[in-house]
């Protein structure tokens, strides 16, 4: 019998391994026309549904084919001076959330706000590791968090895009049932030439 070594095994990075298998993370391969919306769906799903059980407020923008903006409620991981906690790659990705974390894998460019205590943070990644500090800003509300993707075009097959087709009730599963939340949200999806209402 062949025995394994520790110099056979490679460690590989979280965001190699999404890169390479984000069918573990999004349920779709790589080049699946679907994979830019089921990154989105995912974002969106984590953001919709708190630690806790409950169901929180978001908004969502479509800017681009491969662009997209989720706002949530969620309060993010903190010290004991209520600052936020490094989370991937000593980011503001929190930990406790790694949907974002592997769309950012999947991005050339993130931008991810933080409002914690009335404080705003913001920082920007490439991939997704930061590319500097975060930075202290105005806070527009007391907690919640705004992160931009930019998915990487080179990553995603020629003419994939984003395409809204599922409902804000089909993001719940039966644990949901227990603490209902209003069924709708807003989806604005600001590309040329679509004409999508809030909320649809």
């Amino acid at each position: 019998m062949e025995r394994c070594t520790a110099d056979q095994f490679r460690v590989i990075a979280f965001e190699e391994h999404v890169r390479a298998r984000p069918a573990l993370y999004f349920c779709v391969e790589r080049g699946s026309p679907e994979l830019p919306t089921e990154v989105l769906q995912r974002v969106v799903w984590d953001a919709l549904h708190r630690r806790d059980g409950t169901h929180g407020q978001i908004s969502v923008e479509i800017t681009a084919d491969l662009s997209f903006t989720v706002e949530d409620d969620q309060i993010h991981s903190a010290d004991r001076r209520r600052r936020p906690l490094p989370g991937f790659y000593e980011s503001l990705l929190d930990k406790d959330r790694w949907a974002p974390a592997a769309a950012a894998a999947l991005s050339v460019r993130t931008v991810i706000e933080v409002w914690l205590n009335s404080h705003g943070y913001r920082q920007e990644l490439a991939g997704a590791a930061p590319t500097g500090a975060w930075e202290e800003r105005l806070a527009p509300r007391p907690y919640g968090t705004r992160t931009t993707f930019h998915l990487d075009p080179s990553y995603f097959g020629p003419g994939e895009a984003i395409a809204w087709a599922l409902r804000p009730e089909e993001l719940h599963g039966e644990a949901c049932k227990a603490r209902p939340s209003p069924a709708t949200f807003p989806v604005h999806d600001l590309r040329p030439g679509v004409d999508r209402s809030p909320g649809k």
